[in-house]
Protein backbone atom coordinates (compact mmCIF):
# COMPACT_ATOMS: atom_id res chain seq x y z
CA UNK A 1 0.00 0.00 0.00
CA UNK A 2 0.96 3.32 -0.56
CA UNK A 3 2.36 5.71 1.59
CA UNK A 4 0.97 9.42 1.68
CA UNK A 5 3.29 11.97 1.62
CA UNK A 6 2.06 15.03 3.87
CA UNK A 7 3.02 16.59 7.21
CA UNK A 8 2.26 13.62 9.02
CA UNK A 9 5.39 12.46 8.21
CA UNK A 10 8.26 12.60 11.23
CA UNK A 11 11.37 12.14 11.73
CA UNK A 12 13.45 11.71 14.37
CA UNK A 13 15.91 14.76 15.03
CA UNK A 14 19.24 14.75 14.08
CA UNK A 15 18.25 10.76 12.89
CA UNK A 16 19.50 9.34 9.92
CA UNK A 17 17.47 8.18 6.49
CA UNK A 18 19.01 5.65 4.45
CA UNK A 19 18.99 5.63 0.83
CA UNK A 20 17.11 2.34 0.70
CA UNK A 21 14.80 3.69 3.04
CA UNK A 22 14.40 7.33 1.09
CA UNK A 23 14.11 5.35 -1.85
CA UNK A 24 11.44 3.43 -0.52
CA UNK A 25 9.60 6.10 0.94
CA UNK A 26 9.00 8.21 -2.65
CA UNK A 27 8.42 5.08 -4.34
CA UNK A 28 5.68 4.04 -2.55
CA UNK A 29 4.27 7.71 -1.88
CA UNK A 30 0.73 8.97 -3.02
CA UNK A 31 0.16 12.65 -3.88
CA UNK A 32 -2.27 13.81 -0.96
CA UNK A 33 -5.18 15.78 -2.13
CA UNK A 34 -4.14 18.93 0.47
CA UNK A 35 -1.21 19.19 -2.29
CA UNK A 36 -3.71 19.86 -5.50
CA UNK A 37 -6.34 22.17 -3.40
CA UNK A 38 -3.76 24.45 -2.03
CA UNK A 39 -2.47 25.39 -5.68
CA UNK A 40 -3.58 28.62 -7.34
CA UNK A 41 -6.66 27.67 -9.21
CA UNK A 42 -6.46 28.14 -13.20
CA UNK A 43 -9.93 29.96 -14.26
CA UNK A 44 -9.35 29.56 -17.78
CA UNK A 45 -7.74 26.07 -20.04
CA UNK A 46 -5.74 26.58 -22.85
CA UNK A 47 -5.31 24.13 -25.64
CA UNK A 48 -2.07 23.94 -25.02
CA UNK A 49 -2.46 23.55 -21.04
CA UNK A 50 -1.37 20.06 -19.93
CA UNK A 51 -2.62 17.47 -17.48
CA UNK A 52 -1.51 14.96 -15.36
CA UNK A 53 -3.46 11.22 -16.03
CA UNK A 54 -3.50 7.91 -14.68
CA UNK A 55 -3.40 5.29 -17.50
CA UNK A 56 -6.15 3.07 -17.44
CA UNK A 57 -4.70 -0.42 -16.78
CA UNK A 58 -1.42 0.08 -15.29
CA UNK A 59 -0.77 -0.21 -11.68
CA UNK A 60 -0.13 1.72 -9.11
CA UNK A 61 3.60 1.85 -9.25
CA UNK A 62 3.36 3.24 -13.00
CA UNK A 63 4.03 6.84 -13.80
CA UNK A 64 1.14 9.18 -14.09
CA UNK A 65 0.90 10.16 -17.90
CA UNK A 66 0.99 14.27 -19.27
CA UNK A 67 -1.65 14.81 -21.91
CA UNK A 68 -2.58 18.56 -23.15
CA UNK A 69 -6.34 20.19 -23.09
CA UNK A 70 -6.06 20.14 -26.85
CA UNK A 71 -5.42 16.42 -26.90
CA UNK A 72 -7.70 15.73 -24.64
CA UNK A 73 -10.76 16.42 -26.44
CA UNK A 74 -9.55 15.40 -29.45
CA UNK A 75 -9.46 11.86 -28.50
CA UNK A 76 -11.66 11.20 -25.00
CA UNK A 77 -14.87 12.38 -25.84
CA UNK A 78 -15.30 10.33 -29.01
CA UNK A 79 -17.68 8.02 -28.12
CA UNK A 80 -19.74 8.57 -24.51
CA UNK A 81 -23.43 10.34 -23.29
CA UNK A 82 -22.62 14.18 -22.20
CA UNK A 83 -25.75 15.90 -20.45
CA UNK A 84 -26.04 19.17 -20.81
CA UNK A 85 -23.15 20.13 -22.69
CA UNK A 86 -22.85 24.01 -23.91
CA UNK A 87 -20.64 24.79 -26.86
CA UNK A 88 -20.45 28.50 -27.28
CA UNK A 89 -19.05 28.34 -30.55
CA UNK A 90 -19.34 26.80 -33.63
CA UNK A 91 -20.14 22.70 -33.67
CA UNK A 92 -18.80 20.24 -36.56
CA UNK A 93 -19.92 16.63 -36.36
CA UNK A 94 -20.37 13.79 -38.77
CA UNK A 95 -22.72 11.43 -39.01
CA UNK A 96 -24.78 11.28 -35.73
CA UNK A 97 -28.06 9.29 -34.56
CA UNK A 98 -30.46 9.91 -31.73
CA UNK A 99 -31.77 13.64 -30.71
CA UNK A 100 -30.01 16.32 -31.46
CA UNK A 101 -31.28 19.91 -29.35
CA UNK A 102 -30.08 22.88 -31.60
CA UNK A 103 -29.79 26.39 -29.06
CA UNK A 104 -31.28 29.74 -30.75
CA UNK A 105 -29.72 31.01 -33.76
CA UNK A 106 -28.15 28.21 -34.61
CA UNK A 107 -26.97 27.83 -38.40
CA UNK A 108 -27.02 24.43 -40.10
CA UNK A 109 -24.96 24.92 -43.48
CA UNK A 110 -25.21 20.96 -44.13
CA UNK A 111 -27.44 18.33 -43.89
CA UNK A 112 -31.26 16.33 -44.14
CA UNK A 113 -33.61 17.45 -41.80
CA UNK A 114 -36.44 14.52 -43.00
CA UNK A 115 -38.82 15.95 -39.66
CA UNK A 116 -38.53 19.30 -38.39
CA UNK A 117 -40.99 21.41 -36.04
CA UNK A 118 -39.97 24.89 -35.60
CA UNK A 119 -41.81 27.09 -33.12
CA UNK A 120 -42.03 31.03 -33.27
CA UNK A 121 -39.51 33.17 -34.72
CA UNK A 122 -38.76 36.68 -34.46
CA UNK A 123 -41.67 37.28 -37.42
CA UNK A 124 -44.48 35.24 -38.56
CA UNK A 125 -44.54 31.73 -36.73
CA UNK A 126 -43.18 29.21 -38.56
CA UNK A 127 -44.77 25.42 -37.78
CA UNK A 128 -42.99 22.74 -40.28
CA UNK A 129 -44.18 19.41 -39.69
CA UNK A 130 -43.26 15.99 -41.60
CA UNK A 131 -41.60 18.63 -44.17
CA UNK A 132 -44.24 20.65 -44.93
CA UNK A 133 -44.44 24.54 -43.79
CA UNK A 134 -47.84 25.17 -43.23
CA UNK A 135 -47.24 29.21 -42.10
CA UNK A 136 -43.93 30.72 -42.24
CA UNK A 137 -41.83 34.08 -43.81
CA UNK A 138 -38.52 32.59 -45.57
CA UNK A 139 -36.11 35.15 -46.92
CA UNK A 140 -33.34 32.77 -48.16
CA UNK A 141 -34.58 29.13 -48.84
CA UNK A 142 -32.17 26.60 -50.60
CA UNK A 143 -33.05 23.34 -51.12
CA UNK A 144 -31.44 19.72 -52.54
CA UNK A 145 -32.81 16.90 -53.64
CA UNK A 146 -35.72 15.61 -51.97
CA UNK A 147 -37.26 11.97 -52.31
CA UNK A 148 -41.26 11.45 -51.86
CA UNK A 149 -43.86 13.92 -51.32
CA UNK A 150 -42.85 17.11 -52.68
CA UNK A 151 -42.86 20.16 -49.55
CA UNK A 152 -45.87 21.91 -49.54
CA UNK A 153 -46.04 25.80 -48.65
CA UNK A 154 -50.37 26.86 -48.21
CA UNK A 155 -49.77 29.62 -46.55
CA UNK A 156 -46.70 32.05 -46.74
CA UNK A 157 -44.79 34.24 -48.71
CA UNK A 158 -41.32 33.03 -50.48
CA UNK A 159 -38.95 36.26 -50.80
CA UNK A 160 -36.28 34.96 -52.60
CA UNK A 161 -37.09 31.34 -54.68
CA UNK A 162 -34.42 29.22 -56.49
CA UNK A 163 -36.36 26.08 -57.48
CA UNK A 164 -34.37 23.87 -59.90
CA UNK A 165 -37.13 21.43 -59.96
CA UNK A 166 -40.84 20.99 -59.03
CA UNK A 167 -44.79 22.09 -59.21
CA UNK A 168 -45.25 24.93 -57.83
CA UNK A 169 -49.40 24.90 -57.00
CA UNK A 170 -50.05 28.23 -55.66
CA UNK A 171 -47.05 31.04 -55.80
CA UNK A 172 -47.00 34.30 -54.04
CA UNK A 173 -43.73 35.50 -54.41
CA UNK A 174 -42.73 39.43 -55.27
CA UNK A 175 -39.09 38.62 -56.17
CA UNK A 176 -37.02 35.54 -56.96
CA UNK A 177 -36.16 33.66 -60.05
CA UNK A 178 -37.81 29.93 -61.13
CA UNK A 179 -34.74 28.17 -62.83
CA UNK A 180 -36.65 25.17 -64.40
CA UNK A 181 -40.68 25.34 -64.26
CA UNK A 182 -43.24 23.02 -65.49
CA UNK A 183 -46.48 24.64 -65.13
CA UNK A 184 -50.05 24.55 -66.72
CA UNK A 185 -51.98 28.11 -67.07
CA UNK A 186 -55.28 29.06 -68.36
CA UNK A 187 -56.14 30.63 -71.74
CA UNK A 188 -53.32 30.84 -74.40
CA UNK A 189 -49.67 30.77 -72.63
CA UNK A 190 -47.62 27.42 -71.24
CA UNK A 191 -44.48 27.34 -69.45
CA UNK A 192 -42.38 23.85 -69.85
CA UNK A 193 -39.08 23.48 -67.94
CA UNK A 194 -38.45 27.14 -67.43
CA UNK A 195 -39.34 28.19 -71.41
CA UNK A 196 -42.84 30.31 -72.22
CA UNK A 197 -45.22 29.35 -75.02
CA UNK A 198 -47.86 31.45 -76.94
CA UNK A 199 -50.38 29.15 -78.52
CA UNK A 200 -50.76 29.39 -82.39
CA UNK A 201 -53.33 32.19 -83.26
CA UNK A 202 -54.10 30.58 -86.70
CA UNK A 203 -51.98 33.22 -88.58
CA UNK A 204 -49.40 31.95 -90.75
CA UNK A 205 -45.69 33.24 -90.04
CA UNK A 206 -44.85 35.31 -93.14
CA UNK A 207 -44.74 38.82 -94.61
CA UNK A 208 -47.77 40.40 -96.14
CA UNK A 209 -48.28 43.54 -98.10
CA UNK A 210 -45.71 45.01 -100.42
CA UNK A 211 -45.92 47.84 -103.78
CA UNK A 212 -48.69 45.85 -105.79
CA UNK A 213 -50.22 43.68 -102.38
CA UNK A 214 -52.42 45.02 -100.19
CA UNK A 215 -52.63 43.13 -96.69
CA UNK A 216 -55.64 42.20 -95.15
CA UNK A 217 -55.47 41.53 -91.21
CA UNK A 218 -57.75 39.89 -88.76
CA UNK A 219 -57.40 41.14 -85.21
CA UNK A 220 -59.00 39.61 -82.10
CA UNK A 221 -60.06 41.56 -78.88
CA UNK A 222 -56.66 40.01 -77.29
CA UNK A 223 -54.61 42.09 -80.08
CA UNK A 224 -53.43 39.18 -81.78
CA UNK A 225 -53.67 38.76 -85.24
CA UNK A 226 -55.76 35.44 -86.21
CA UNK A 227 -55.75 35.90 -89.98
CA UNK A 228 -53.62 37.39 -92.89
CA UNK A 229 -54.16 37.63 -96.42
CA UNK A 230 -53.32 39.66 -99.52
CA UNK A 231 -55.21 41.35 -102.15
CA UNK A 232 -53.90 43.15 -105.60
CA UNK A 233 -53.51 46.53 -105.79
CA UNK A 234 -53.52 48.66 -108.85
CA UNK A 235 -51.31 52.07 -108.99
CA UNK A 236 -54.34 52.61 -111.91
CA UNK A 237 -57.66 53.73 -110.58
CA UNK A 238 -60.56 52.08 -112.87
CA UNK A 239 -61.95 54.72 -115.33
CA UNK A 240 -64.49 56.47 -113.70
CA UNK A 241 -64.02 55.53 -110.02
CA UNK A 242 -62.54 58.74 -109.16
CA UNK A 243 -65.30 61.50 -108.54
CA UNK A 244 -65.32 65.13 -107.31
CA UNK A 245 -65.70 64.33 -103.90
CA UNK A 246 -62.48 61.94 -103.94
CA UNK A 247 -59.72 65.08 -104.49
CA UNK A 248 -58.04 67.00 -102.58
CA UNK A 249 -59.32 70.33 -104.14
CA UNK A 250 -62.83 69.17 -105.21
CA UNK A 251 -65.72 70.76 -107.06
CA UNK A 252 -67.35 72.37 -104.61
CA UNK A 253 -71.39 74.26 -104.66
CA UNK A 254 -71.89 76.81 -102.70
CA UNK A 255 -75.45 77.53 -101.41
CA UNK A 256 -77.89 79.21 -104.12
CA UNK A 257 -79.17 82.74 -102.94
CA UNK A 258 -82.49 84.17 -103.92
CA UNK A 259 -81.70 87.17 -106.18
CA UNK A 260 -85.09 89.04 -105.08
CA UNK A 261 -84.11 91.68 -102.79
CA UNK A 262 -81.03 93.84 -101.84
CA UNK A 263 -78.95 95.59 -103.91
CA UNK A 264 -76.01 93.43 -103.47
CA UNK A 265 -75.42 89.45 -103.25
CA UNK A 266 -72.15 88.07 -101.44
CA UNK A 267 -70.29 84.62 -101.68
CA UNK A 268 -67.47 84.96 -99.25
CA UNK A 269 -65.19 81.75 -97.54
CA UNK A 270 -63.90 80.52 -101.25
CA UNK A 271 -60.77 78.72 -99.88
CA UNK A 272 -57.35 79.89 -101.05
CA UNK A 273 -56.62 76.58 -103.09
CA UNK A 274 -59.32 77.69 -106.02
CA UNK A 275 -58.52 78.42 -109.36
CA UNK A 276 -61.88 78.06 -110.95
CA UNK A 277 -64.87 79.86 -110.15
CA UNK A 278 -68.31 79.82 -111.82
CA UNK A 279 -71.46 82.01 -111.27
CA UNK A 280 -74.33 80.67 -112.62
CA UNK A 281 -77.72 83.43 -113.04
CA UNK A 282 -80.98 82.05 -113.41
CA UNK A 283 -83.39 84.23 -114.38
CA UNK A 284 -82.30 87.37 -112.97
CA UNK A 285 -83.42 90.85 -112.84
CA UNK A 286 -83.26 94.11 -111.21
CA UNK A 287 -86.07 96.26 -110.71
CA UNK A 288 -84.00 99.69 -113.02
CA UNK A 289 -82.03 99.42 -116.00
CA UNK A 290 -78.80 99.42 -114.73
CA UNK A 291 -75.90 96.43 -115.88
CA UNK A 292 -75.16 94.03 -113.58
CA UNK A 293 -71.65 93.65 -112.45
CA UNK A 294 -69.67 90.82 -110.95
CA UNK A 295 -66.82 92.60 -108.45
CA UNK A 296 -63.79 90.46 -106.99
CA UNK A 297 -62.44 90.69 -103.06
CA UNK A 298 -60.35 89.60 -100.84
CA UNK A 299 -59.12 89.47 -97.38
CA UNK A 300 -59.78 93.34 -97.43
CA UNK A 301 -62.98 93.65 -98.88
CA UNK A 302 -64.58 93.82 -102.60
CA UNK A 303 -62.57 96.08 -104.69
CA UNK A 304 -64.15 98.29 -106.95
CA UNK A 305 -61.45 99.51 -109.32
CA UNK A 306 -59.14 98.15 -111.90
CA UNK A 307 -60.90 96.30 -114.29
CA UNK A 308 -61.04 95.83 -117.44
CA UNK A 309 -64.51 94.83 -118.60
CA UNK A 310 -66.90 94.75 -122.37
CA UNK A 311 -70.06 93.10 -122.57
CA UNK A 312 -71.71 93.24 -126.18
CA UNK A 313 -75.35 93.00 -126.63
CA UNK A 314 -76.80 91.05 -129.57
CA UNK A 315 -80.25 91.84 -131.02
CA UNK A 316 -81.28 93.13 -134.32
CA UNK A 317 -78.14 95.16 -133.90
CA UNK A 318 -74.89 94.99 -131.80
CA UNK A 319 -74.14 97.34 -128.75
CA UNK A 320 -71.16 97.36 -126.84
CA UNK A 321 -70.77 98.74 -123.29
CA UNK A 322 -67.43 99.30 -120.84
CA UNK A 323 -66.91 98.53 -116.99
CA UNK A 324 -63.83 99.61 -114.59
CA UNK A 325 -65.49 99.26 -111.41
CA UNK A 326 -66.43 95.21 -112.51
CA UNK A 327 -67.26 92.69 -114.88
CA UNK A 328 -69.92 93.59 -116.13
CA UNK A 329 -73.17 91.62 -117.68
CA UNK A 330 -74.94 93.80 -119.68
CA UNK A 331 -79.19 93.96 -119.19
CA UNK A 332 -80.49 96.91 -119.88
CA UNK A 333 -83.99 97.45 -119.25
CA UNK A 334 -86.03 96.46 -116.33
CA UNK A 335 -88.26 94.11 -117.57
CA UNK A 336 -85.20 91.87 -119.32
CA UNK A 337 -84.21 88.93 -117.05
CA UNK A 338 -80.61 87.06 -117.85
CA UNK A 339 -79.59 83.81 -117.26
CA UNK A 340 -75.97 82.15 -118.13
CA UNK A 341 -72.41 81.22 -116.66
CA UNK A 342 -69.72 83.74 -115.97
CA UNK A 343 -66.15 82.04 -115.45
CA UNK A 344 -63.23 83.20 -113.49
CA UNK A 345 -59.89 81.68 -113.93
CA UNK A 346 -56.86 82.40 -111.89
CA UNK A 347 -53.95 82.89 -114.31
CA UNK A 348 -51.08 84.59 -112.07
CA UNK A 349 -49.63 84.27 -108.69
CA UNK A 350 -47.62 86.83 -108.46
CA UNK A 351 -50.51 89.83 -109.58
CA UNK A 352 -53.34 87.53 -108.31
CA UNK A 353 -54.59 87.92 -111.81
CA UNK A 354 -58.41 86.23 -113.00
CA UNK A 355 -59.85 86.83 -116.05
CA UNK A 356 -63.71 86.87 -116.68
CA UNK A 357 -65.91 85.40 -119.33
CA UNK A 358 -69.25 84.58 -119.79
CA UNK A 359 -72.35 84.06 -122.44
CA UNK A 360 -76.36 85.63 -121.23
CA UNK A 361 -79.38 84.89 -122.55
CA UNK A 362 -82.36 87.61 -122.17
CA UNK A 363 -85.47 86.26 -123.78
CA UNK A 364 -88.39 88.82 -123.27
CA UNK A 365 -88.11 92.38 -122.86
CA UNK A 366 -88.80 94.79 -125.61
CA UNK A 367 -86.48 92.51 -127.82
CA UNK A 368 -84.77 88.90 -126.71
CA UNK A 369 -80.89 89.22 -127.08
CA UNK A 370 -78.14 87.84 -125.94
CA UNK A 371 -74.82 89.11 -124.03
CA UNK A 372 -71.43 87.94 -124.19
CA UNK A 373 -68.82 89.25 -121.73
CA UNK A 374 -65.50 89.34 -120.91
CA UNK A 375 -62.61 90.63 -118.74
CA UNK A 376 -59.61 90.65 -116.02
CA UNK A 377 -58.88 92.10 -112.77
CA UNK A 378 -55.28 92.00 -110.13
CA UNK A 379 -56.19 91.22 -106.71
CA UNK A 380 -54.30 92.39 -104.00
CA UNK A 381 -54.55 89.45 -102.08
CA UNK A 382 -55.71 86.08 -102.65
CA UNK A 383 -59.05 85.94 -103.60
CA UNK A 384 -61.90 85.08 -101.18
CA UNK A 385 -64.76 86.54 -102.40
CA UNK A 386 -67.55 87.74 -104.83
CA UNK A 387 -70.12 89.93 -105.02
CA UNK A 388 -72.65 90.23 -107.57
CA UNK A 389 -74.11 94.25 -107.76
CA UNK A 390 -76.34 96.73 -109.90
CA UNK A 391 -73.86 98.91 -112.26
CA UNK A 392 -75.32 102.03 -110.08
CA UNK A 393 -75.24 100.63 -106.77
CA UNK A 394 -78.84 101.49 -106.39
CA UNK A 395 -81.14 99.20 -108.48
CA UNK A 396 -82.26 96.17 -105.79
CA UNK A 397 -82.68 92.98 -107.74
CA UNK A 398 -86.43 91.90 -107.82
CA UNK A 399 -86.47 88.06 -109.63
CA UNK A 400 -84.36 84.65 -110.41
CA UNK A 401 -81.74 82.58 -108.36
CA UNK A 402 -77.48 82.52 -108.53
CA UNK A 403 -75.12 80.57 -107.20
CA UNK A 404 -71.33 79.81 -107.52
CA UNK A 405 -69.14 76.82 -107.92
CA UNK A 406 -65.54 76.29 -107.33
CA UNK A 407 -62.13 73.94 -107.88
CA UNK A 408 -59.03 73.78 -107.29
Amino acid sequence: MATILNRTQTFATNGTVTAAGLHNLIDDTGIYAGLITTQTELTTVGTADQLLIAVGGVSDTGAPRRATVQNLFDDALSVGTYTGLNLSGALTYGTATGNRTVSTSATITTGTIPNLTAGTTTSTAATITNGTITTALIPTLTVGTTTGTAGIFTSGTVATLNSTTGTIGTLNSTTGTIANLSTTLAGDFTISQGTATLATSGATAGTYGSVTAIPFITVDAKGRITSATTGTFSSTPADGSITPAKLSQPFTSGTSVNSTSGTAIDFTGIPSWVKRIEIMFSNVSNSGTANILVQLGDSGGIETTGYVSQAALVNVNVNTVGATNGIIIFTGEASSACSGILTLGYIDAGSNLWTAAGTFARPGGAVSSATFTGGYKSLSATLDRVRIVSSNGSDTFDAGTINIMYQG
